[in-house]
C-alpha cells in the first residue's frame, strides 16, 4: 500500500494542471476591454488606478469560478499536486506587482503601470504555467514582451496596450486552450 500511495503522489506531482479555463480567460479578456475603455475615460489618475484595479478583481473571481468548475468537471483536485504549485508560483509576482503599484502610484509616477503590469503578470504565467498546459508559459511569454514594449511607448500608448495585453492575449489564449484542453 504504500508503495501505491508513492506512485500516485508521483504521478499527481509530474501530471500538468489541465483545469486552467480557457473560456474563462475568455472572459477576463472582455472584463479587460470593458476596463480599457473606462479606464481611458477617468478624469483622474486615482479613477483610473480604481478601474483597473476593480477589474483585476473581477477576472480574478471569474478566473477561480471557472477554473474551479473546469476542475470539477473533470474530477481534478484544484489545490493539490500541479494546482497548488501552480499557485505558489504565480502569486509572489503579482504580490510584487501589487505592491509597485502601490509605491509608484503613491510617488506621482503611474505612467510605467501599464508595463510593469504586463511584464509582472507575464512573468506570473510563465512561472505558474510551468505546471500547466504548455501553452500556458507561452502565454505569459507574450505578455513579457508587451510589457517591454509598453514600458518604452509614450505614455498616450497605455490603454491600447492594456487592452491587447490583457484584453486581446487572454481572449486568442482563452480560445486555444478552450479548444485544445477542453473548455
Amino acid at each position: 500500500m504504500d508503495n501505491l500511495r508513492f506512485i500516485r503522489e508521483t504521478m499527481e506531482q509530474a501530471a500538468a494542471f489541465t483545469a486552467v479555463s480557457g473560456w474563462g480567460m475568455v472572459g477576463i479578456g472582455l472584463v479587460a476591454f470593458v476596463a480599457a475603455a473606462a479606464a481611458a475615460r477617468q478624469p483622474t489618475p486615482a479613477r483610473w488606478l480604481e478601474t483597473w484595479v476593480g477589474a483585476g478583481v473581477v477576472a480574478l473571481c471569474l478566473s477561480v469560478w471557472t477554473t474551479a468548475r473546469k476542475a470539477a468537471r473533470a474530477n481534478v483536485p484544484v489545490l493539490s499536486g500541479p494546482g497548488r504549485k501552480l499557485v505558489i508560483s504565480f502569486s509572489p509576482p503579482m504580490l510584487v506587482g501589487a505592491l509597485l503599484t502601490f509605491v509608484l502610484f503613491r510617488a506621482g509616477l503611474t505612467w510605467p503601470l501599464p508595463g510593469l503590469w504586463l511584464l509582472l503578470y507575464g512573468t506570473a504565467v510563465v512561472t505558474g504555467g510551468s505546471y500547466s498546459a504548455r501553452v500556458v508559459p507561452v502565454m505569459g511569454a507574450f505578455f513579457m514582451a508587451l510589457g517591454a514594449v509598453a514600458l518604452f511607448a509614450p505614455p498616450t500608448w497605455s490603454a491600447a496596450m492594456l487592452a491587447a495585453g490583457f484584453g486581446g492575449l487572454h481572449v486568442a489564449f482563452g480560445i486555444l486552450i478552450a479548444r485544445r484542453y477542453g473548455g
